[in-house]
């Protein structure tokens, strides 16, 4: 049950001693229906946000996102060139716990409306290089995760494994992924603070002295671990007109070593998501989950048709791959399939923004990948996942018979459940 803003303005006053509440107002802006969250305006003009989970899982990654901003110590906040939230205090509340933070102004930009050029994008570029640059430190002082990139990559490889294990793996995504994490020139890269995988619901911005929107706050600290560092740029597939000045920026103020792979594991990273949401749905046992996943993967695999990935690195490990990012919004779209609309309808990512235009031919040495990685992959009864049907689109024998109209309306209501649940899934996604 939602809670209202009023309960949330109380919870405030419970968690917080000493102030006093004169007006609260909702706050809706990047939940995805996960949490209720209200903002609550103080007597002396501080505004403080308290957020309640709507279920179990959101309310771990709010806990996890406690830990998070409790490490961040003033002088890290110092590193940072925006804002970020500020741990208040907690309350218990019936079926849930009320965290309050400090609110953090600001307004959001989609993914696919961040305009090229000087402004938002190269302010988002800056600002994960001054967080990719944070001391390693301020993770381990809080016990949070971190990962070697030999450790990145072999959890990279577990779950290929996994998604190819389902039989709903694409055979060209199969050997277009098992290429990528076999390549070591991709994985020579260090490891730095991360987000664990940031999105454009992550960036608020304010306008700066010209005008321009520039990034001030920075949310989703849930995830904040030691980790490859494309993990945070996975989203700017999702972001074609501006990826080119995000990376640019990005290159130019990281305070490391140049990353040649970067750009293609942040690609892989967020390609991969597609086989997340198929994994989760099979150890969820949600039938409509695998489903939607395996048409998304059919759809992302109908529009990658060549080994584009590794073409875009030479020997000696660079990488020009800006030609192949201004591509991706002008794919042609795939048609969707009958049951299930496959355009990713969320802010994380679109199979279409994904693909790369190719001439669709493979060489004998892919084919005989892709014939090999075609015994590993064959098709599961479908008998196995209620709802799923056969291949000749029959149901299983012990299934009821239902209308025309029935199937119309349970397919729809299927869309819609595994939409909600996908969104609401990559926004918590943080592994």
């Amino acid at each position: 049950m939602a809670r209202s803003p009023l309960t949330l303005a109380a919870a405030v006053t419970a968690a917080v001693p000493d102030v006093e509440v004169v007006g609260v107002r909702r706050l809706t802006a990047g939940g995805g229906g996960r949490f209720d969250a209200a903002v609550a305006r103080l007597a002396d003009g501080r505004e403080l946000v308290a957020r309640v989970a709507s279920e179990e899982s959101v309310d771990q990654e709010i806990a996890a996102e406690v830990v998070a901003l409790r490490a961040l110590t003033p002088g890290v906040r110092g590193m940072l060139p925006f804002l970020a939230p500020e741990y208040v205090g907690a309350t218990a509340l019936p079926g849930g716990r009320a965290i309050v933070t400090t609110f953090v102004p600001g307004y959001l930009i989609d993914a696919d409306e961040i305009p090229p050029g000087e402004g938002a994008a190269t302010s988002v570029g800056r600002a994960l290089a001054a967080l990719h640059a944070l001391p390693p430190s301020v993770v381990r002082s809080a016990g949070l995760r971190e990962r070697t990139a030999e450790q990145s990559r072999a959890e990279v490889r577990r779950l290929i494994d996994a998604a190819g294990a389902s039989g709903r793996l694409p055979v060209r995504l199969t050997v277009r992924w098992r290429d990528a994490v076999d390549d070591d020139r991709l994985w020579a890269f260090e490891p730095a603070v991360v987000l664990g995988g940031t999105q454009a619901t992550s960036f608020l911005y304010t306008d700066d002295e010209r005008g321009a929107p520039a990034v001030s706050g920075v949310l989703d600290w849930h995830g904040l671990s030691i980790d490859d560092p494309a993990v945070d740029l996975r989203w700017i597939a999702s972001a074609p007109d501006a990826a080119r000045d995000i990376f640019r920026a990005y290159g130019e103020a990281a305070h490391r070593a140049p990353d040649a792979g970067a750009r293609v594991r942040a690609r892989l990273h967020a390609e991969l998501e597609f086989a997340r949401w198929l994994v989760h749905g099979l150890e969820a046992h949600r039938a409509d989950v695998v489903a939607d996943a395996a048409r998304l993967l059919e759809s992302l695999a109908e529009g990658v048709r060549d080994d584009v990935l590794l073409a875009e690195i030479d020997d000696d490990g660079r990488t020009d791959i800006d030609d192949a990012l201004t591509v991706l919004a002008n794919v042609p779209a795939t048609p969707a399939a009958p049951a299930v609309d496959t355009s990713m309808q969320t802010d994380a990512f679109d199979p279409d923004e994904l693909s790369l235009a190719a001439d669709g031919s493979w060489s004998d040495d892919m084919r005989a990948r892709a014939a090999s990685a075609a015994n590993e992959t064959q098709p599961l009864d479908p008998s196995e996942f209620v709802g799923v049907t056969t291949p000749e689109g029959e149901r299983p024998a012990e299934a009821d018979p239902v209308s025309p109209d029935e199937d119309q309306r349970d397919a729809e209501e299927a869309r819609r459940s595994a939409r909600a649940a996908f969104q609401r899934w990559t926004s918590s996604s943080s592994e």
